[in-house]
């Protein structure tokens, strides 16, 4: 069972930058994949972003590639989500999960995800 949890999440502007942050605990294995997932009202969860587990490969959505940057620090336990150059469209409920699926295969799929935290909104004003 591995444990997740998320913060950073805030009111911001248009343009401005915001970093999230996803803690993990319990037991973990070194071929295990970590998304980033978002949530607007009305909408389905869609996927943002992921890193390997060592931090060494990523993979981003169309919609933040180049603006969004994903790493994962395994000293720390913790993946972190900088969003830069933010717009009223990332406005969301941001989720962190954790899935045994390879990265380029099972990571933009919320359905092989076994693990998830409990969200952190994100809002951007214009």
């Amino acid at each position: 069972q591995v444990q997740v949890v998320e913060s950073g999440g805030g009111l911001v502007q248009t343009g401005d930058s915001l970093r999230l942050s996803c803690t993990t605990s319990g037991r973990t294995f070194p071929t295990y994949v970590l998304g980033w997932f978002r949530q607007a009202p009305g909408k389905e969860r869609a996927f943002v972003a992921a890193v390997t587990w060592n931090g060494g490969n990523t993979m981003y959505s169309d919609s933040v590639k180049g603006r969004f940057t994903v790493s994962r620090d395994a000293a720390k336990n913790t993946a972190y989500l900088q969003m830069d150059s933010l717009k009223p469209e990332d406005t969301a409920v941001y989720y962190c999960g954790v899935t045994t699926g390879l990265l380029n295969i099972a990571a933009k799929m919320p359905k092989t995800y076994h693990s998830w935290g409990q969200g952190t909104q994100v809002t951007v004003s214009s």
